[in-house]
């Protein structure tokens, strides 16, 4: 069984659309390398601004 973390302890990134700091998730465990942005919201805000 895989230990617990304390949230101080999960690795954060910065988001690429809003500048905020994000910490991991388990639904990015797979591919935690590609992700870029904190949520959908910034996700499709990045692409329609560059659009």
């Amino acid at each position: 069984m895989p230990k617990m973390r304390k949230p101080a302890e999960l690795p954060r990134k910065i988001c690429a659309t809003c500048g905020l700091p994000f910490t991991w998730r388990r639904k990015w465990a797979r591919d935690w390398q590609q992700v870029r942005h904190c949520s959908d919201r910034c996700r499709k805000a990045r692409r329609a601004a560059s659009a």
